[in-house]
């Protein structure tokens, strides 16, 4: 099984109704996609978001969600909520989730469930820290966050996972080719052991700086299904040409 190219969007808490024209113009010069692509705006865009690009070949998703349903939990939403409002996937424990939010594998995991019981495909995020990496932990961090943030049941259709070292998130710094590749070949290693052909299947995109001049480099390493891109998903142009670099390495 061949895991399927995406390129997916995290505005994180950027974005107002204003901003919806960026996703219009990134629909209109990429009617046809030969990937699969995803915007993953603040909760508040999500409903108009999906009315504004109805019809294209873009899909929206939320940025979390609760492990529950419904109930007293101010602040938070729920999978269905997403779902009701149009998206189809969701990001979880992204690594500022895990700092800001003192998020868990555990937590994760049982979001992901959620996720699943309404239809959203979940997108996990793991990652080592700068001072993890610098001790030679980075493979059994990212081994362990696999492990325990990934639910039995995993498979190519409802879950991706994404790798974002977090010393190179919204840092300018890349890892080098080389550790990319590494992490990525122990992923699908780790993937196809517990999961057979569906690990095989399971996208795995790169996160951490990535722009137009470093996407061909990046996905051009074994692996590589797509990315999950932070500021540079807020403009068309700059999202549209890492599109364009996924379409390249097809």
């Amino acid at each position: 099984m061949t895991a399927r190219k995406l390129a997916a969007g995290n505005w994180k808490m950027n974005g107002l109704a204003a901003d919806l024209a960026e996703v219009e113009a990134l629909a209109k010069a990429h009617p046809s996609p030969a990937v699969d692509v995803l915007i993953c705006p603040p909760a508040t865009l999500i409903a108009p978001m999906c009315t504004r690009i109805a019809g294209s070949a873009i899909a929206v998703g939320g940025q979390d969600c609760h492990a529950v349903e419904k109930g007293a939990h101010t602040g938070d939403i729920s999978a269905q909520m997403l779902a009701d409002a149009g998206a189809t996937n969701v990001i979880l424990g992204h690594s500022e989730r895990r700092t800001d939010h003192y998020e868990t594998d555990a937590s994760v995991r049982l979001k992901t469930q959620a996720a699943w019981s309404a239809d959203l495909v979940a997108i996990v995020c793991i990652g080592e820290t700068l001072g993890e990496r610098e001790d030679g932990e980075t493979l059994d961090i990212v081994g362990g966050q696999l492990a325990g943030s990934l639910p039995d049941g995993c498979t190519a259709a409802n879950t991706v996972v994404a790798y974002e070292p977090v010393w190179a998130i919204g840092t300018g710094k890349v890892p080098t080719l080389d550790q990319i590749a590494e992490v990525h070949d122990f992923l699908r290693a780790r993937l196809e052991e517990r999961f057979g052909a569906e690990g095989a299947g399971i996208p795995l995109l790169y996160g951490g700086s990535v722009k137009p001049s470093n996407a061909d480099e990046i996905f051009g390493v074994s692996n590589v299904d797509g990315a999950l891109v932070g500021g540079a998903s807020l403009k068309a142009a700059d999202f549209g040409g890492i599109i364009e670099a996924l379409e390249r390495a097809e």
